[in-house]
């Protein structure tokens, strides 16, 4: 088993922040999700950043003596550093240093698996790292040296240096051709899906709330298996309890015992401070949500944070353009309640509220209940009707059959019997044909 890297993190409380301790136990997990192991945290209280190494000065040496002593082979501050910053630190403390942004960076290109997810995780790497190249090289240019000092003559390592952005600039400038064709790719299966008329929902939420989870419980319930469809073992999605374990939106058909059926999307999940360049690369992705019909916000309800989390993911969605669509919250992992946090326990599961519903995917517990949710909030207004419709009017047949839920199609003596939930409208036109 190949040894993990050990990892000493930073922490920087700036003017008493109220949820600085969230922050710090985030940063421990997202450090475990890349395989590290944290064998040490130093904190500091600040009122104000230090423009050269972020901490106080006389801190940067205790951090030093401390990665030396723990054996650390990297230190993880859990701000954003700047270029300066993360070039003093790494020249003072001897050791690799990376931020917080790095870090998820690091393991978003490490769950990537489809060709738009390397692609984006790629784009969002380089964009960081460009403006990290400054004083690489001044360091390689005093190594090569130059024939008159000052700026009459580059160095090396100038040269290298731009040799090297000019590189990153082509190689982004590639990959956002590339993102585009793929971009396209998705549009046009977006609007085939739209144009044929099928409920739209997406499950959004923080990571590791258990959003894939919930999709393969709901695949085991009631994933159609017509001739032709995949096995339900196949359509299902990796799950494991750890930040960030899917990054790729996954789509699956579901059809509930009423016979409605609906698309599935879940998407890659939101974390405070999301880097801003992975935001951006994901667009395209996570715009999956603004084409929803609803949206099931899964809740780690387990979660001491639970609100602050539900915070971040109503920012982002906004940011997205997706905040005014109609939402079901879903309370995951109340299962856990009595382990993690006794005095919120509920006195029994399911619990179901208005749009909101307190259950256990993991489980099984309350599926059944949020598929009843699910289907009276796609059906809005329609209603539940009989109509004996003539052979004559064969087309208004099909229109049902396009623009409705038939549940049942009877052929009699006198024309075609329908059992189906419709559009109130429908209902009011055709009422002559109504049973």
């Amino acid at each position: 088993m190949e040894a993990k890297t050990k990892v000493l993190i930073v922490g920087v409380n700036l003017n008493h922040d109220p949820e600085f301790e969230n922050g710090l136990l985030e940063l421990e997990n997202l450090a475990r999700a890349c395989d590290m192991e944290v064998v040490g945290i130093e904190t500091q209280n600040l009122s104000q950043v230090n423009t050269g190494v972020y901490v106080g000065k006389g801190k940067v040496e205790e951090i030093k003596a401390l990665a030396h002593m723990l054996e650390a082979e990297m230190v993880i501050f859990n701000q954003s550093l700047s270029p300066m910053q993360l070039r003093n630190l790494n020249q003072i403390i001897e050791r690799s240093v990376i931020d917080r942004t790095s870090l998820i960076l690091e393991i978003f290109s490490r769950r990537a698996r489809t060709k738009e997810a390397k692609i984006q995780v790629e784009t969002a790497r380089l964009q960081y790292e460009l403006p990290r190249l400054a004083g690489i090289g001044e360091m390689l240019s005093r190594q090569g040296g130059g024939s008159g000092g000052g700026f009459a003559n580059k160095g090396a390592g100038e040269k290298k240096l731009e040799l090297d952005r000019r590189k990153i600039r082509h190689r982004i400038s590639e990959l956002k051709k590339e993102l585009k064709e793929v971009e396209q790719n998705r549009e046009t299966k977006r609007k085939r899906r739209i144009t044929r008329g099928i409920p739209q929902l997406a499950l959004v939420g923080y990571t590791n709330a258990g959003k894939s989870t919930l999709m393969n419980a709901l695949l085991d319930s009631y994933a159609p298996e017509d001739e032709g469809e995949e096995k339900t073992e196949d359509k299902k999605v990796f799950v494991k309890d750890m930040l960030f374990a899917t990054l790729d939106t996954t789509v699956r058909k579901i059809r509930l015992p009423d016979r409605q059926e609906f698309l599935l999307s879940d998407t890659v999940g939101f974390v405070s401070r999301l880097p801003h360049n992975l935001v951006e690369s994901f667009r395209s992705t996570l715009e999956e949500v603004r084409y929803a019909d609803l949206l099931l916000e899964v809740v780690d309800y387990s979660d001491p944070n639970y609100e602050e989390q539900m915070k971040v993911t109503a920012d982002t969605l906004k940011e997205l353009g997706a905040g005014d669509i109609p939402c079901i919250h879903v309370y995951n992992k109340c299962d856990l309640l009595e382990e993690k946090d006794p005095e919120r326990m509920l006195a029994e599961l399911p619990k179901t509220g208005d749009h909101c519903i307190y259950m256990a995917a993991g489980k099984g517990i309350g599926l059944s209940e949020l598929a009843d949710m699910i289907g009276r909030q796609l059906a809005g207004d329609d209603v539940e009707c009989q109509m004996l419709i003539p052979y004559t009017e064969g087309s208004l047949v099909a229109y049902f059959n396009e623009n409705a839920l038939v549940r049942e199609t009877e052929y009699l003596a006198e024309g075609t019997r329908l059992v189906m939930r419709c559009k109130l409208p429908d209902l009011q036109k055709y009422k002559k044909y109504v049973l």
